[in-house]
């Protein structure tokens, strides 16, 4: 294309034409005039200093731009942007002596106190010490666990009572624990804590959104403390914090802290969403705590078993581990499964863990397996502790359960990176088949029932049903993850 300028000297006309070529190439520039070659070269002389003076400006804005986003980089790895944005927008920039309340979260409420924050565990407070008007503001409430939404189940959390008072009150609490220039961290450990899934999705998880950025200074106080899950999850509580957790009804001392988060940030089922976090943590950097959390304690454990799977003729055999389970989703022919996949060329481990398992041994299993397959429920919550990118997850679905397995397992499974199999089973897989008929609704149309509510979901399809898996089908999803773990394996 030619574009045309026109340049005006004592009356005469100049053309000069600038000729384009295809994106990248450069350009040519002609002028013409009718007096010759000192008119041509002082109008080339113009042009050029307009390209140039361009070219400045192109520079100066580009490296204004490079500079803005570099900067604001930079304040973001060096913990300058506030870290209230991402726990609790409202509460962005707080000032100092100041109780701020985020409520706009569906799953969970937090609150953040910035000044002089003192425990008063005999009447659930925290105090916040302030010589400021808003001593006249009344005290804020929040349950500080994550599943807000869920009536029946925040009734049974306790309450904590966030208070105004003036820093020159005669009934002003020594500190008997002081933290220099350290934040606490609130949270509860009621609710359906007891459950593997709920720990991780109300507990673990959401207190490593909430406190990565802190890097470790920081302290947890635990609201309804539970002796059992501070012993269970120590390992991976060590790695978000440097300090021992403090029951907060147990330890009727007065700690004190430059500020306080009350309450945990929570994004969705078993995930980390990167845009909603400070430095854009994923679920790989949650991934990455538990292996820094179990890695010291198995390390030799793992080496032992990896050297067992070398068998006959030097072959590497892909360790499959199967997560049983007794009572209701039992796989009633699990026996014959380990024979299958035993035939298809698995090394098979069979894992039945219990509340008293130690997580270090579970992880001990699945971070050296290949696959892993399990029925629908809160032990697949498991799948944390595969390895990313080269691990396949089969989950068995039973009847009325799709929706709660794709949403609590199936997607956090792809966010991990995970090779996830979701294996529906066929009404005749179910035991409910025997039970009702293949024309009842039950098993007709499962979906008629769940729509019900949860109540129906639980009381039929999660307590009442047991799988007989049909082995020549089951053989096709098995194959397809025992010929991706071969790949993997000749890759390394």
């Amino acid at each position: 294309m030619v574009q045309y300028h026109r340049l005006i000297r004592k009356g005469e006309k100049v053309r000069v034409g600038a000729e384009q070529g295809g994106p990248g190439d450069a350009t040519a520039v002609s002028v013409s005039a009718p007096g010759g070659g000192g008119y041509f070269k002082s109008a080339k002389q113009k042009i050029l200093s307009i390209i140039f003076l361009s070219f400045l400006c192109c520079c100066y804005f580009f490296s204004f731009s490079s500079f803005s986003f570099l900067d604001a980089f930079n304040k973001e790895s060096q913990g300058l942007v506030p870290y209230e944005h991402f726990i609790a927008p409202l509460c962005s920039g707080i000032s100092n002596g100041t109780i701020c309340c985020d409520r706009t979260g569906f799953r969970s409420d937090v609150c953040i106190m910035k000044g002089d924050v003192r425990t008063h565990s005999t009447s659930s407070s925290l105090y916040l010490f302030t010589s400021t008007k808003n001593n006249s503001k009344p005290p804020e409430k929040i349950k500080p666990y994550t599943r807000k939404w869920e009536t029946s189940v925040m009734e049974t959390v306790q309450e904590l009572n966030l208070v105004y008072k003036d820093e020159h009150h005669n009934n002003k609490k020594i500190c008997d624990v002081v933290y220099h220039n350290v934040p606490a961290v609130f949270f509860s450990t009621g609710g359906y804590t007891g459950n593997v899934y709920h720990e991780f999705n109300e507990g673990i998880i959401p207190l490593f959104i909430t406190s990565h950025h802190f890097n470790k200074k920081v302290v947890f106080v635990i609201v309804e403390y539970r002796n059992w899950w501070v012993t269970k999850y120590g390992d991976i509580l060590s790695q978000l914090s440097g300090y021992p957790p403090i029951d907060f009804n147990g330890d009727n001392r007065t700690h004190c802290f430059k500020e306080a988060i009350v309450g945990l940030k929570i994004h969705n089922e078993l995930s980390v969403d990167s845009s909603l976090t400070l430095g854009n943590k994923t679920i790989l950097d949650f991934r990455n705590v538990l292996d820094r959390a179990y890695w010291p304690r198995i390390r030799g454990l793992i080496q032992d078993e990896t050297g067992k799977r070398f068998q006959e003729l030097g072959l590497c055999k892909p360790k499959l581990v199967i997560m049983s389970r007794n009572g209701s989703r039992e796989l009633l022919n699990e026996n014959l499964l380990v024979k299958l996949a035993e035939d298809i060329g698995f090394s098979v481990e069979v894992l039945r863990p219990d509340k008293t398992t130690e997580l270090a041994k579970i992880y001990r299993s699945l971070n050296s397996s290949d696959v892993m397959i399990g029925v629908h429920g809160a032990a697949m919550t498991h799948f944390l502790f595969l390895k990313p990118r080269r691990t396949v997850f089969i989950q068995i679905i039973p009847l009325g359960t799709e929706w709660a397995a794709e949403t609590y397992y199936g997607e956090p499974a792809k966010k991990l990176r995970l090779k996830y199999i979701g294996y529906k089973i066929k009404p005749r897989e179910s035991s409910l088949y025997d039970e009702y008929g293949e024309d009842d609704p039950i098993i007709r149309d499962p979906k008629s029932f769940t729509r019900k509510g949860w109540n129906y979901t639980k009381k039929i399809y999660l307590e009442r049903q047991n799988v007989t898996l049909d082995l020549k089908r089951f053989r096709e999803p098995l194959s397809r993850a025992y010929k991706f773990s071969q790949q993997v394996i000749n890759s390394h």
